[in-house]
């Protein structure tokens, strides 16, 4: 199985004329559809893909798969949004067509909770996205269907976008790895925006160098973004040596402890006893690792500044969704009607619920009490972090209470005590933190993972932290397995 292989040694076959790129298309579109009809991971598949040259581009010739929040010109993007359901776009996203220009083939477009609003892979207007290892549970989102399509071996890596734990969080429910990398370093142009002070591209893969790859690939200064930077002088391939002697981690007390936790389920147990074995490992390779306290109030509000950000973000991001411009339009002959009846038959309630939170949060007599105040408190957890990331070379957590959920568990399963474990990665997208997934053991035969973040412009630090321990255990490159 060619898609099972990582991108060098996938390069290497090429390279050697062992294997074609039309060879690596048509496995990779055969798959797509058996990963289509068990578990929902595509809104396109993109039959007519047309093999690349091979060149000493690492990604020329090899299938890709691209989340559907992506503008791809003339292929369908409907950010699984009923509201552009026919909408095929004129121009491409800066990152997708860096890799076009590497030599890469995109061969399908993934499912995503609705314009990456929600974290369980079940609000896409094409349907649920169901876990490769239990197609009982979900892959968590809201970049499920790459999540599941790289864990199930359709091609080695899949684009992802990060505005809370959307790449992080579904890599850690489908065992694969998932890269955010530092704010800026990949151009949002031409991703469908959520929030933007919060979002991110990146990328899902099935190990840290093919992380590393993907990012090389892309990242760069974009005139389209104001907010990209040059990063030509960083090269994460190259910094990936392992050696992580003398680095510095901390993790946070109230977070990863299980004394936190007075009705832990035997899941979260046994999660928190495997992430401090993990540490063990880690100071193996003579890595420091400290316990550190931070005020349980702040923590507490992270989930809550993350919900008033976001909401109001995305409300005023969307307003441009009226059907008049692009998607299908209202059926009324008044203007006021007409995108009346787009936006409240276009939206999942999901969807209508944020964007009435948002608009209350905007409204002049609110914006002191909720969004200026929820601001300031991101400044708090931010400046909190950087003054950590002056003395540590990463906070180091493990993702989640547990493995992927049931459908039918969603929100029920996070209580008040779990809900700072299960919201603490949006951190990172606080701060524009780097910060990276990787699996790192199991528990009922399902997969988890644990989270690496750092400061901003180390992103080569912690990706080459990440290396070192996912050497040190043996799920580098697994694909998924159904258990029974």
């Amino acid at each position: 199985m060619y898609m099972e292989k990582s991108i060098s040694e996938l390069h290497d076959l090429l390279k050697s004329g062992k294997a074609t790129s039309k060879e690596l298309i048509k496995e990779s579109l055969v798959k797509s559809h058996e990963v289509q009809e068990k578990y929902n991971a595509f809104v396109t598949i993109c039959d007519d893909a047309k093999d690349t040259p091979v060149t000493d581009e690492l990604v020329s010739g090899i299938p890709f798969g691209v989340k559907d929040n992506y503008s791809t010109k003339d292929v369908l993007s409907t950010g699984s949004s009923n509201t552009l359901k026919n909408y095929v776009p004129f121009y491409t996203a800066t990152v997708v067509e860096k890799l076009f220009n590497k030599g890469a083939v995109m061969v399908n477009k993934t499912v995503l909770d609705e314009f990456g609003m929600g974290g369980t892979g079940t609000t896409g207007h094409t349907g649920i996205v169901k876990n490769p290892w239990d197609p009982k549970r979900m892959c968590a989102g809201s970049s499920a269907g790459s999540a599941c399509a790289v864990a199930a071996g359709v091609y080695p890596y899949a684009l992802g976008s990060d505005t809370g734990d959307s790449i992080r969080k579904p890599a850690a429910f489908c065992g694969i790895v998932g890269y955010k990398p530092t704010y800026g370093m990949l151009s949002r142009y031409g991703l469908f925006p959520f929030a933007s002070s919060l979002d991110h591209c990146g990328v899902l893969t099935r190990s840290v160098g093919d992380a590393a790859i993907v990012v090389d690939a892309m990242k760069g200064k974009d005139s389209h973004d104001m907010t990209s930077w040059d990063s030509s002088n960083i090269n994460l391939t190259k910094s990936l040596t392992g050696e992580v002697k003398g680095k510095k981690l901390f993790y946070i007390k109230e977070i990863a402890n299980i004394d936190n936790y007075p009705h832990a389920s035997k899941e979260l147990r046994e999660h928190l006893e495997n992430f401090h074995h993990i540490l063990d490992k880690f100071r193996n390779l003579g890595v420091e690792i400290d316990e550190v306290s931070i005020d349980q109030t702040l923590l507490n509000a992270i989930p809550a500044v993350y919900v008033v950000l976001s909401c109001a973000e995305a409300t005023s991001n969307m307003s441009n969704l009226t059907g008049i411009i692009f998607g299908p339009r209202g059926k009324s002959d008044k203007i006021t009607e007409m995108m009346k009846e787009h936006r409240t038959n276009g939206f999942s309630p999901l969807i209508k619920r944020r964007f009435v939170i948002g608009s209350y949060i905007l409204q002049k007599e609110n914006q002191e009490r909720y969004f200026k105040n929820a601001a300031r408190v991101r400044r708090l957890i931010v400046d909190k972090m950087k003054e950590l990331f002056k003395t540590y070379d990463g906070l180091i957590l493990p993702v989640s209470s547990g493995p992927a959920k049931y459908f039918n568990e969603g929100d029920d399963a996070i209580d008040e005590n779990t809900n700072v474990l299960e919201e603490h990665l949006q951190i990172g997208n606080f701060g524009g933190f780097p910060s990276i997934t990787i699996p790192d053991g199991f528990i009922n035969n399902l997969p988890v993972g644990i989270n690496i973040t750092g400061n901003c412009y180390d992103d080569a630090n912690v990706l080459n932290l990440a290396y070192a321990l996912e050497g040190t255990m043996n799920y580098k490159g697994q694909i998924a397995k159904e258990v029974e």
